[in-house]
């Protein structure tokens, strides 16, 4: 029988020459996928984000520091002392990869899939896997997108203002709630 000796991991990617490795060090924390998904889904402020995703508020503010830092969220002053956070172009950009990890999930690890469906606004059609408009063609950038409840949506756990408001549809990038 061999001994496997395992090898402590480092804390952060510095040594590696890769792309996948650099991207990792800007989004691959622990909650920082899950803020840049509802910000997509409209979510913007600090309470909203603490209450929906339950995540610890000192984890937050480092998430939101860091997004903010790398110039994927932006800080919006809308609210004296009270900053909202909203996707930069650079964060935009990461939709492709926030609607190909919901995608796989939906396939391959979620236990009752169809809590959320995302549709062409244009034509009024659910993309596919890819995020592919099977009408047109077009692949839309999340200003094109409306997110609509599936027959899997239900309330659970997290029965905070924002989810109870993404419980009906809406386009992504509009801010949530006023």
């Amino acid at each position: 029988m061999a001994i496997v000796t395992r090898m402590p991991l480092g804390q952060d990617y510095a040594s590696q020459e890769c792309s996948i490795a650099r991207a990792l060090e800007v989004v691959g924390e622990r909650w920082t996928l899950l803020v840049v998904r509802d910000c997509f889904f409209g979510v913007r402020r600090f309470s909203d984000f603490q209450r929906r995703l339950g995540i610890p508020r000192a984890v937050l503010s480092s998430r939101l520091a860091d997004l903010v830092e790398a110039e994927v969220l932006e800080r919006v002053e809308e609210r004296p002392g009270r900053p909202d956070y909203a996707l930069t172009g650079r964060g935009r950009d990461l939709w492709p990869v926030v609607h190909a990890l919901y995608s796989w999930g939906e396939e391959h690890a979620t236990p009752l899939p169809g809590r959320r469906g995302f549709r062409h606004a244009v034509c009024d059609v659910e993309l596919d896997t890819r995020g592919q408009c099977p009408t047109c063609g077009e692949l839309p950038g999340p200003g094109g997108i409306a997110m609509v409840p599936g027959p899997a949506l239900r309330s659970g756990p997290n029965d905070d203002r924002a989810s109870r408001a993404l419980a009906a549809p809406h386009r992504l990038l509009e801010p949530l709630l006023p």
